[in-house]
């Protein structure tokens, strides 16, 4: 059993003055994996203040970016001396199959760091110098750290949604507190043992678990100059009510119900190909994933025979099998969530389809499901379930499936299948902060963030940094 029983402030592991607990259950046969401590107000309040003298008084921002640089490389090196063991807990905590826990727990966060290192020894990358517009001369647009960051990070990718919002944090300058998810508050600590291990500077990283509680002390402190949160729409609102009272700024990555259209001159091998991942990797938990499924007319049926053939060759089991591509879902609140969804649907009408792949007796499995005669309205076609079900819709035109597509709460992802020539006019149509051509394949060079009910700003490329900096111009 894994014990985190402290805090980590100011390069320090602190006793807690809360004493609750995170208890942490396997989600495969219930066992006790380990426990954290349940962070509270005062145990924010000494990481934040941390945060806060390591970015008024210490060495961090006063750097210049390609110091900074040097040092996140080095923390990238140590974190990938720990990725096993770092994927390892990740799987115990999430039931995440190693066979992506690996790369999302030990390589990914490793390739964000070191890209943001390259990024800040970019010329430009802090201040640049632009011709002035009334008159002669040029001025200068300096770029400066916001100050102290709040990361509130994800269960379903713990590392690497920590890293995508570390990374560009520290390569602006900031200094950060983090919070990891209660389903998942074991591993972020090898992040603290790497800064220690190679010297960091003291307070700035800092980390204290917990839940909804934790993170509403965080977002609230007056030491905070900036949050960025990945989780659920709903608690992106919260967040944002109080940022907004702070005229604080967020980055919000929320929810998803993205959808894959399919043209009549798609090719179905490939489609079905990129499906396999695009909708149902992690379990169906990850907020990109393409949930809704358009097919014309045509080829509706074959497209529905297709995706239930998908469903139902996906290997579900023991996420310590390498052969294993789904595990269980995380916890009894969201496997409860998923299977009530997918009754409300079947007692409103829809058909289930697959949904009958054997499970093992244990754990909070669930069978991937196709979902078809669904009303575009209804529940399962517009809100996210967060696990291994897929409904499928036909349309009667282009017109029709960029109506479908839109008619949605969320704007996050998606992706066009179909004659190279035909899917560019089309993706530009749906409405959504990134949508991919005859696959979903994002990119850490281009930014990544959605619309309306999924959220504000966007991460990934340089866009990720300037959320975490203030602009100067200095005009002579």
């Amino acid at each position: 059993m894994v014990l985190r029983d402290r805090v980590f402030a100011g390069g320090e592991w602190l006793s807690p003055a809360s004493r609750a607990e995170i208890v942490v259950e396997s989600p495969v046969d219930h066992r006790e994996v380990g426990r954290a401590v349940d962070g509270g107000e005062e145990d924010v309040d000494r990481a934040v203040r941390a945060a806060r003298a390591a970015f008024d008084e210490g060495p961090w921002p006063r750097m210049s970016a390609s110091e900074r640089a040097d040092w996140i490389d080095r923390l990238a090196d140590e974190l990938e001396r720990r990725g096993p063991e770092t994927s390892a807990l990740i799987t115990a905590e999430i039931g995440q199959p190693v066979a992506l826990s690996r790369p999302w727990g030990g390589v990914r966060p490793v390739a964000h760091l070191r890209y943001y290192a390259r990024l800040a020894r970019q010329a430009g990358f802090d201040e640049e110098e632009r011709p002035n517009a009334n008159r002669e001369g040029t001025s200068i647009v300096q770029r400066e750290p916001l100050g102290v960051a709040a990361l509130i990070v994800p269960w379903n990718h713990p590392q690497a949604s920590t890293t995508l919002k570390l990374a560009p944090a520290l390569a602006a300058g900031c200094t950060v507190v983090i919070k990891p998810a209660p389903e998942s508050p074991l591993d972020i600590f090898n992040l603290a043992e790497a800064s220690l291990a190679i010297g960091m500077p003291p307070g700035v990283i800092n980390i204290v678990p917990g839940g909804r509680d934790t993170g509403r002390a965080l977002v609230a402190h007056p030491g905070i100059d900036k949050v960025g949160f990945t989780g659920s729409s709903e608690a992106g609102r919260t967040i944002a009510s109080i940022a907004g009272q702070r005229l604080m700024p967020v980055t919000l990555e929320l929810g998803g119900k993205s959808a894959a259209i399919i043209l009549e001159s798609a090719d179905l091998d490939a489609v079905f190909a990129s499906l396999r991942g695009a909708s149902f990797d992690n379990t169906g938990q990850t907020c990109a994933l393409m949930a809704r499924v358009l097919a014309p007319r045509p080829l509706y049926a074959e497209v529905v025979d297709r995706l239930v053939d998908l469903a139902r060759d996906l290997r579900v089991g023991d996420p310590l099998d390498e052969s294993t591509e789904l595990g269980p879902l995380v916890s009894r609140r969201i496997h409860d969530r998923v299977t009530g969804m997918v009754g409300r649907a079947r007692a409103q009408g829809a058909t289930l389809l697959a949904g009958d792949t054997p499970l093992p007796d244990e754990g909070y499995f669930v069978a991937p499901t196709v979902v078809t005669d669904a009303a575009p309205d209804s529940e399962i076609a517009q809100e996210e379930v967060f696990g291994p079900v897929v409904s499928v819709h036909p349309y009667a035109d282009v017109d029709d499936a960029v109506r479908i597509a839109n008619d949605s709460r969320y704007g996050l992802a998606g992706a066009v299948y179909g004659d190279p020539d035909e899917v560019l006019p089309v993706a530009r149509r749906v409405r959504t902060g990134s949508i991919g051509l005859n696959g979903y394949r994002p990119d850490l060079n281009t930014p990544y963030g959605g619309y309306k009910d999924s959220g504000l700003g966007r991460e990934f490329g340089i866009e990720a940094v300037r959320n975490y900096q203030e602009v100067k111009s200095i005009w002579r």
